[in-house]
């Protein structure tokens, strides 16, 4: 959801006035009736707009190969954290900023640093939902690596005023 407010140096600027979409598509503020005239910076779009292709966004891209070498010890779990994670929302074109966490127990291979690292760059002009990079993440690491088990989460910056929390994990639950 977007919402533009108007700035207090603007408050007596002239706003052009439209009409509001069909009243399926708009959720208007408080009080305003359909077909009312609103002003153009305040009026919010439904999730009527995001579409399959913005669901899909990321899912399938091609991106760098995870690379892996041979555990030499069982029993003990890598926590690699990435402060610096950054992806672009598929509908709106914005910036996503991400702390990413992959937690895993290694069994037989253990996933290389600067092929993940090269990796989670790759995200940077990738269009994806956060929640889909989060569980794309964790299906590379488990294909290229196959742990014990796994999990990756990512902090997302507040948009809006929310943080978003991410997790996942594998195996995945039944």
């Amino acid at each position: 959801m977007m919402v533009t407010s108007v700035s207090p140096s603007m408050k007596n600027a002239a706003v052009p006035k439209v009409k509001p979409p069909h009243p399926n598509n708009l959720l208007s503020p408080e009080g305003a009736g359909l077909g009312r005239e609103l002003p153009a910076l305040v009026y919010t779009l439904s999730m009527a707009d995001y579409t399959e292709e913005h669901a899909r966004a990321g899912i399938q891209a091609a991106l760098p190969k995870l690379e892996t070498w041979p555990n030499q010890y069982p029993g003990y779990e890598i926590t690699i954290i990435y402060p610096e994670y950054t992806s672009v929302c598929p509908k709106t074109g914005l910036p996503d900023y991400a702390t990413v966490t992959i937690e895993y127990v290694p069994d037989k291979l253990c996933v290389e640093l600067k092929s993940l690292k090269t990796y989670l760059l790759a995200y940077r002009n990738l269009g994806i939902f956060y929640e889909n990079a989060v569980n794309r993440i964790l299906e590379d690491l488990v294909a290229a690596c196959r742990p014990v088990r796994a999990s990756v989460t990512g902090e997302f910056t507040p948009r809006g005023g929310m943080r978003s929390r991410v997790v996942a994990r594998w195996p995945r639950p039944s």
